[in-house]
């Protein structure tokens, strides 16, 4: 079987998604509990239990809305909720909230239908950054999930600049650079706006990011918004293909992945290939 689980997560005392020998992950925390739920012992520092992730979130950031699976033995699954009447999927959910810590719960779990593959069946991933740019709404306990400023941003240049940077593109300039990785990215939406709280949101959708890529964007944004560059300056930086340590990356504990948008059942499958299809293409075209 393949179980689709949905998480949420507060990022601040983990050092990201991915597992890491020696620290924190929150790959690594569930795993250990699948292990301990499913009553299947860790091999070393391996679990017998591998997640596969809709998209890895870096140190400190956070999630409401990540998404993952793993596959296991329908029969392991069944003997292991022992003598609880709920599903097996239900008492698997309850049995891992009360393993996990408090920053990592488990929202859902279902089976997952033909065809799905949390990372490569996606369509879309939304995050959203978070800020504070009047002093007028500094809320010391949502510290952890909003950044604060002290120089008041200008929204419509920001959403100026932005638009210039919507579309498929090479965000190289905005991405940390991992060897075979393509940095060609559509990217959706890119837009910002004040709530009536004073806490200023900058949605970033794309079919997928590159390392950094969101708190680059908005970092690159914020300097523009605080009138330290042109307008123009994204645009600029996009075209130049080149990652510049002019551009800053913005703290994690503004951004929070907040939804993974997947196709209809019936489409999961063919989603799946055509991402691996472009996939291939782009390492074909960076090999050339």
């Amino acid at each position: 079987m393949r179980i689709r689980i949905d998480l949420a997560y507060d990022g601040t005392m983990f050092h990201g998604w991915a597992t890491q020998p020696g620290l924190r992950t929150v790959q690594g925390e569930l795993q250990d509990a699948l292990a301990t739920a499913l009553r299947m012992p860790a091999t070393g520092e391996r679990s017998q239990v591998w997640v596969t992730v809709a998209g890895r979130t870096d140190s400190g950031v956070h999630a409401r809305g990540q998404v993952a699976h793993f596959d296991i033995d329908a029969e392991v699954l069944e003997s292991s909720r022992g003598r609880s009447e709920q599903s097996p999927i239900d008492s698997l959910v309850r049995r891992l909230n009360g393993i996990l810590p408090a920053d990592l719960r488990v929202r859902r779990a279902i089976e997952a239908p033909e065809g799905f593959n949390a990372r490569f069946s996606a369509l879309s991933r939304r995050y959203v950054y978070r800020i504070v740019d009047d002093p007028a709404y500094v809320d010391p306990l949502k510290r952890g999930h909003v950044l604060y400023r002290t120089r008041p941003l200008d929204l419509s240049l920001m959403n100026v600049a932005s638009a210039d940077l919507v579309g498929l593109n090479d965000f190289a300039s905005f991405c940390k650079p991992r060897e075979g990785a393509t940095t060609i990215r559509d990217l959706r939406q890119l837009s910002w706006d004040r709530r009536p709280d004073g806490i200023i949101e900058a949605t970033v959708l794309a079919d997928a990011f590159c390392h950094s890529m969101v708190r680059s964007l908005v970092g690159c944004l914020m300097v523009i918004g605080e009138g330290r560059k042109d307008v123009t300056w994204a645009k600029e930086s996009l075209a130049s293909r080149s990652r510049s340590s002019s551009i800053p990356i913005a703290p994690a504990n503004g951004l929070t992945l907040e939804e993974v948008a997947y196709p209809p059942d019936e489409l999961l499958a063919a989603q799946h290939e055509r991402t691996m299809n472009r996939r291939e293409a782009s390492e074909l075209d960076r090999d050339r």
